[in-house]
């Protein structure tokens, strides 16, 4: 493991990431949207069968709005590349995630990916590394989504040469990102296990980190076995608040906040509660034989639900 006496922070936040594509297909996204639970409590079920299938005349799939987060995969190998930064990447994790939507996701496309940092913390242990990510279809030149993803470098902090530990950030939070747990009952509650090999499917889609796989790679993480990748967790929230507040449409979703709390075992039973605040839904997501809380968040719906 690297010391952190080689972390320099100004190199690290003047870096500047080259530009990467993402390039994939139909059976990528269906892919995907299998791997997050799609039709796994109902092979037919109405609200998500589009997501895997042409159905009703259909010229493609639908796309899920959280299908963006793989847009970033490869992240991490970049990350581990970069100058100024040491850290063991075993003892990586991802901390949160933001998707702004400004587009519905093509059913295949190629991508172009622009990324800088965005902040840089240190909490003493560990690291904060923040980092933005512009999407586009490449073709057309159109702007689909952006994501800021928060990754903590665990064992990597304490580079700080001052007695007031070092922190940057390119943008103030946003407001309309703050969120507080309600202690009211939840609007909405939508139950689901995942598959114990649920990671083993979702790492199909790109994200091979052995932590998700690999025994004895979890084990030196502090884990009893391999963790389901915080990303599906994520999927399986929003596909909560699709199918109980936005009644199977996936477009009404703007934006996406999660920030992960636990982790989850593969074969538990998420429990996600849910809060409608106007245009905002606030949920938490809770590891049922555990009653632990894996994932919070909110969504931001770009218009109300008619039936709500």
């Amino acid at each position: 493991m690297a010391g952190t006496r080689e972390i320099d922070p100004q190199l690290i936040i003047s870096y500047e990431f080259p530009q990467s594509t993402f390039s994939y297909t139909e059976r990528d996204a269906a892919l995907y949207a299998l791997g997050v639970g799609v039709c796994s409590r109902d092979a037919v079920d109405d609200k998500e069968l589009k997501y895997v299938y042409h159905e009703d005349g259909q010229q493609s799939i639908e796309v899920l709005p959280t299908f963006a987060s793989l847009f970033s995969v490869g992240l991490q190998s970049r990350i581990e590349q970069m100058p100024g930064l040491a850290f063991d990447p075993r003892l990586l994790l991802h901390g949160q995630q933001y998707i702004e939507i400004y587009k519905p996701l093509p059913s295949n496309g190629c991508i172009l990916n622009k990324a800088a940092i965005s902040g840089l913390h240190d909490k003493g242990k560990s690291t904060v590394l923040e980092v933005e990510i512009l999407s586009y279809e490449k073709e057309s030149g159109v702007l689909l989504c952006m994501q800021r993803v928060a990754i903590y470098l665990r064992g990597a902090g304490g580079f700080s040469k001052s007695s007031q530990p070092f922190s940057y950030t390119k943008y103030p939070p946003s407001q309309t990102l703050t969120y507080k747990i309600p202690k009211t009952q939840p609007f909405a509650v939508f139950e689901e296990h995942t598959q114990p090999s649920q990671a083993l499917l979702y790492r199909l889609s790109g994200d091979y980190n052995p932590l998700h796989s690999d025994p004895r790679i979890a084990e030196t993480a502090g884990f009893s076995r391999p963790i389901l990748h915080g990303l599906c967790s994520l999927g399986f929230a929003v596909r909560a608040i699709i199918n109980s507040i936005c009644r199977g449409d996936q477009n009404m979703i703007q934006n996406i906040t999660g920030r992960f709390l636990l982790h989850v075992y593969p074969g538990e039973t998420l429990i996600t509660e849910m809060w409608v605040e106007g245009l905002r839904v606030v949920y938490l997501v809770k590891v049922k034989e555990r009653n632990k809380a894996a994932l919070s968040g909110v969504v931001t719906l770009n218009r109300f639900a008619s039936s709500l």
